[in-house]
């Protein structure tokens, strides 16, 4: 059996991938409301913001009207189908007694994210991602939230230590990769750093079991049951 290696996040996120979308509708307080009572210990959805600055958790941001298809920025939230939450409805319904990680698709966002998080003291469990590093660094001096690199191992063009080194110097605390891109040995690479291992599309319990015993210290998937499997298999 493959030696495990120590994470440090203890014990990792089991993230709920927008909102555990094999058990319910993606992205809907159901699905989010599901995936905690099922055991998910983090949420994961996209955040846009309405033309009346509301925070909105969808993932596509792009919306059918009519023949036509309109981006949610210029929408009201009133106009919005009602499936369609608020991230301060996830707050209400949820409480705050998980992880939450938002990929930040429109930057106007930030603000009015990190504001409704605070109001309901969840701001040190909100996780930020972004696919260029240098703009999750610009946020570090506004928020307390941990801020995360959402990339490919290919696209680390000056290699995997140097941009764990850029990352720690610019105060971006983690790196979301696909599983497929994840070893032990790279693990203990951006751990040398301090910085979080993250792994996205994790869907399979084999992979999830090997992402744990490489030391991982979040994972996202669609199946929070699979999840679960996952970490069993893997003793931890």
């Amino acid at each position: 059996m493959q030696q495990r290696l120590v994470s440090l996040r203890q014990p990792p996120i089991k993230f709920a991938h927008r909102g555990g979308r094999a058990h319910a509708q993606e992205n809907t307080i159901d699905a989010f409301v599901q995936a905690l009572q099922l055991g998910a210990t983090g949420l994961e959805t996209d955040v846009w913001l309405t033309s009346d600055n509301i925070p909105i958790l969808d993932h596509d941001g792009v919306l059918r009207k009519g023949f036509r298809r309109r981006k949610i920025r210029t929408f009201r939230k009133v106009d919005l189908p009602s499936h369609i939450p608020t991230l301060r409805e996830l707050y209400q319904t949820c409480g705050n007694n998980f992880e939450l990680s938002i990929d930040v698709k429109d930057q106007s966002a930030i603000g009015p994210v990190i504001e409704t998080s605070r109001e309901f003291e969840a701001e040190t469990k909100l996780w930020l991602c972004h696919g260029d590093w240098k703009v999750a660094a610009s946020w570090r001096d506004s928020t307390s939230a941990r801020l995360v690199n959402s990339t490919r191992l290919r696209s680390m063009k000056e290699g995997p230590e140097r941009h764990a080194a850029e990352l720690a110097n610019a105060g971006v605390d983690a790196v979301n990769l696909h599983h497929t891109d994840w070893t032990g040995g790279l693990t203990t690479l951006f751990h040398r750093f301090g910085r979080y291992c993250i792994a996205w599309d994790a869907q399979h319990q084999k992979a999830i079991s090997d992402l744990v015993r490489m030391g991982i210290d979040a994972i996202h998937s669609d199946h929070v049951d699979r999840l679960h499997e996952g970490f069993r298999q893997a003793e931890y």
